[in-house]
């Protein structure tokens, strides 16, 4: 492997663990034992590495995203886009943990991601008309389809932040691959008032697998 991918493997795997905030190029050198000149050979910056982790990102979701035009879909496709996104999101959760930080850091990066997004959304509006047709879910008009489409993406990109402000005392502690899946959940309980009826009871035991555990409850504070 190239010493600029291995920088790059480096750097995603100590911003997850550490937050790219507290992690320095120096930090990305020492980690790898070579020296800061070295690294600074292949990148110029900090926010040139996170630029370039963040358009690898943005290969691996074009490819899950990738919707077959020879077949219809199944719940075994909607399954495996769900379960992909979300393996997305865990393997390059550094980004999603700052992302309003990192967009207004780096231009470059704010309208890329922009791009990505509305890409995003329009994969992921024409699974779900890919799915109607399929008979799986109901025909919905543009304009419902579209709204559902956004919601579903509010909910995919916004769970981690709620695992981390709402759903446990330290923000760290709710966050794994299998919490944040859990956000399948949400998703699938979005789209069953438009479930096809043949469908509904195979969705709801799909659903289960991802059924979130509920907040401890604390006792109220007496004064």
């Amino acid at each position: 492997m190239k010493t600029r991918d291995k920088i790059l493997l480096a750097s995603l795997e100590l911003f997850n663990e550490r937050g790219e905030r507290n992690t320095t190029t120096n930090h990305i050198a020492a980690h790898m034992a070579i020296s800061p000149g070295n690294l600074y050979y292949h990148f110029r910056n900090k926010s040139d590495i996170i630029y370039e982790i963040f358009q690898e990102y943005e290969k691996l979701v074009d490819y899950y995203l990738d919707i077959p035009d020879d077949r219809l879909l199944t719940l075994q496709d909607m399954t495996f886009y769900l379960e992909s996104v979300f393996d997305g999101l865990w393997s390059y959760r550094f980004f999603h943990r700052d992302l309003e930080y990192l967009l207004d850091s780096d231009i470059r990066l704010r309208c890329d991601y922009r791009d990505f997004t509305n890409r995003c959304l329009s994969a992921m509006n024409q699974i779900l008309e890919k799915l109607a047709e399929a008979g799986i879910l109901q025909p919905q008009p543009d304009e419902l389809r579209s709204a559902m489409t956004l919601n579903v993406w509010l909910v995919i990109t916004n769970w981690m932040a709620f695992l981390k402000t709402a759903h446990a005392s330290n923000g760290d502690e709710a966050l794994s691959l299998t919490a944040l899946k859990q956000g399948i959940y949400q998703v699938l309980t979005l789209e069953m008032p438009y479930l096809m009826p043949e469908y509904r009871d195979e969705v709801m035991r799909l659903r289960e697998n991802y059924r979130p555990a509920l907040p401890e409850q604390r006792a109220p504070v007496v004064a």
